[in-house]
C-alpha cells in the first residue's frame, strides 16, 4: 500500500515552484470595489491559466454545517441566467482547455486553462457566476447526494483517508482544522439549500477574492477584462468570526483507526510552526529542510536507513506545509515491514529525528539537499497553471506573491546549525499526536442461495 500524501492546508508543499529568475515579476492591481486582480505574462506557450480564488475554506465553517464550503464549489457549476449549467466547462472543452475547482481548509478556488484568446470569455463568465449564481431546490439534492458519495469514496471507505481524518480531529482540538474540508456526513446528510446560499452571499464578492492569470497576456489588458466584468460587482461586508485559537498541548495523543487494509500505518504529527512573517520566521525555512533531509529525495535518511538498511519499513514519508492561515503540522509516516511492530516502527522515526538533533547534518549533506529542493522545484516553473497556482497559494495565506523570492532566498540561507535546532525544538511528545490504522477484516459477506 502506498502511504497517502498528507496535505493539512496546501495543494502543495511551501517551497513548491520557485518563480523563474528570468520570467516577469507578477503585477498587481486593485479594483474600486476591492478586488485584486494579479497577472503574470508569460509568452512561450498561446495559452492562458485563469484563476479566481476567495479567501474563505472549511476553517471558516461552524459545527454543523461543516463541509458547506465545498457544498458551495459544487453548486458554483450550476449556471446562473445568463449561462444555465454546465455552460461554462461546455465552453471550456468546445476550446480544448480545461476547468475545475478545489476547496481547501482556507480557500476556495476555480480555474480553467484555455487558449489566450479566449480569456475574456472567461473573465465574463466567472464573473457572472460570482455574483447570479441560481439556487434550485432539484441542483442542491442532486449534488449534496454527489458530495455524500465523494466522502464515502474518498474517506469512510478508505482506510488511509479514515486515518487522516482521525489525525486531524485529535490533533487540533478547538482550531476548525478539526473538522475535515468535505464535511462530518450527519452535517452532509443535515444541510439544506439555505445552507449554501447563505454562505455564498457571506463570502464570495469581489473584496474577498483575487483573480490570478498567468499566460500569453498583457497585463494591462487583463486589468481591463477584470474592470469590464467584475468591476461593477457590488463590495459586501466580509465578517470573518473570532479567531479559534489552537490551545497549547499539555501531552502526547494517540488515536487508533481499526479498517479494511493491507498493511498497518503509523503517523506522527507534531505542532510546528506556519509561515508568518518571511523576514523573522527562520524556523520555518529549517523545518522544510529538514523535512527534505529525511525524506525529500531517493537517499534521504529514511528512506536509506529505515526501508533499505534496516529493513524495518516498507515506505516512509514526511510532510510539512508551512503556507497556512491556522497552524501547522509537521508530519512523519511510514508502513512497517513484516514482523516490525507499529511501536517499534515509531520508535524508529522519533529516533531518526532525535539523531539530528544531536548530531545535526554535514554542510555538504545540507547543501545537497538545498541544491536538490531548489533545482527539482525549479522545473516545475514551466507550468503555466503551477505559477498561477503558487501566486494564489501565497495570497491566501496572506504572505503575498511578492515575497516568494525572498522565500528561495531565505530557504538557501539555512544553515546546519538551524537544522539540528528546530530538530531539537519542535519534536517533543507534548507537541505530538500519533496516529495507528490496524488493519481488520472486511466482514462475510452472506452466503447466497
Amino acid at each position: 500500500m502506498k502511504i497517502q500524501k498528507i496535505f493539512f492546508s496546501s495543494v502543495l508543499a511551501l517551497f513548491s515552484i520557485p518563480f523563474a529568475v528570468q520570467a516577469e515579476p507578477p503585477q498587481v492591481f486593485h479594483l474600486d470595489n476591492g478586488m485584486k486582480v494579479i497577472v503574470r505574462e508569460d509568452h512561450r506557450a498561446p495559452v492562458a491559466v485563469n484563476m479566481v480564488w476567495y479567501q474563505v475554506g472549511s476553517m471558516d465553517e461552524t459545527s454543523g454545517t461543516t463541509g458547506v464550503a465545498h457544498v458551495l464549489e459544487h453548486m458554483m457549476f450550476k449556471g446562473t441566467e445568463k449561462f444555465p449549467e454546465g455552460s461554462l466547462s461546455k465552453t471550456v472543452a468546445r476550446l480544448g482547455g480545461k476547468d475545475n475547482a478545489f476547496t481547501n481548509t482556507d480557500y476556495t478556488g476555480y480555474y480553467q486553462q484555455v487558449p489566450a484568446r479566449n480569456l475574456e470569455k472567461m473573465v465574463e463568465m466567472e464573473a457572472d457566476r460570482m455574483n447570479g449564481l441560481l439556487f434550485r431546490k432539484e441542483d442542491f439534492e442532486k449534488e449534496i447526494k454527489v458530495v455524500q458519495e465523494e466522502r464515502r469514496w474518498r474517506t469512510d471507505d478508505k482506510p488511509e483517508g479514515l486515518l487522516v481524518e482521525a489525525l486531524r480531529a485529535t490533533a487540533f482540538t478547538a482550531h476548525p482544522y478539526h473538522w475535515p474540508v468535505v464535511g462530518w456526513m450527519d452535517d452532509l446528510q443535515n444541510m439544506t439549500l439555505e445552507d449554501a446560499a447563505a454562505w455564498y452571499r457571506k463570502w464570495y464578492a469581489p473584496n474577498n477574492a483575487t483573480m490570478v492569470v498567468v499566460g500569453d497576456v498583457k497585463a494591462q489588458d487583463v486589468r481591463a477584462l477584470a474592470e469590464k466584468y467584475f468591476g461593477g460587482l457590488p463590495r459586501k461586508p466580509v465578517v470573518r468570526g473570532k479567531p479559534q485559537v489552537e490551545p497549547v498541548q499539555r501531552g502526547i495523543r494517540r488515536v487508533t483507526v481499526n479498517a479494511p487494509a493491507e498493511n498497518p500505518t503509523v503517523v506522527l504529527a507534531y505542532k510546528a510552526p506556519p509561515l508568518r512573517d518571511v523576514e523573522k520566521d527562520d524556523d520555518v525555512y529549517a523545518l522544510q529542510v529538514l523535512s527534505s533531509v529525511l525524506d525529500g529525495y531517493e537517499n534521504a535518511r529514511l528512506q536509506s536507513a529505515l526501508v533499505r538498511k534496516e529493513k524495518v519499513a516498507l515506505e516512509v514519508g514526511t510532510e510539512y506545509t508551512a503556507l497556512a492561515r491556522g497552524p501547522s503540522l509537521f508530519v512523519l509516516s511510514a508502513v512497517p515491514a513484516n514482523g516490525v511492530s507499529v511501536d517499534e516502527l515509531e520508535k524508529r522515526l522519533r529516533q531518526s529525528v532525535a539523531e539530528i538533533a544531536k548530531k545535526g547534518v554535514s554542510p555538504e549533506e545540507l547543501q545537497r539537499v538545498k541544491t536538490q529542493l531548489v533545482a527539482s522545484q525549479i522545473y516545475k516553473r514551466d507550468s503555466m497553471f503551477g505559477q498561477a497556482l503558487e501566486i494564489g497559494l501565497y495570497e491566501m495565506s496572506g504572505i503575498g506573491c511578492s515575497q516568494a523570492d525572498r522565500v528561495i532566498e531565505k530557504l538557501k540561507a539555512v544553515t546546519p546549525e538551524q537544522v539540528r535546532q528546530v530538530a531539537g525544538r519542535y519534536f517533543q511528545e507534548d507537541q505530538l499526536t500519533v496516529a495507528v490504522l490496524t488493519p481488520v477484516a472486511l466482514p462475510k459477506q452472506p452466503t447466497q442461495k
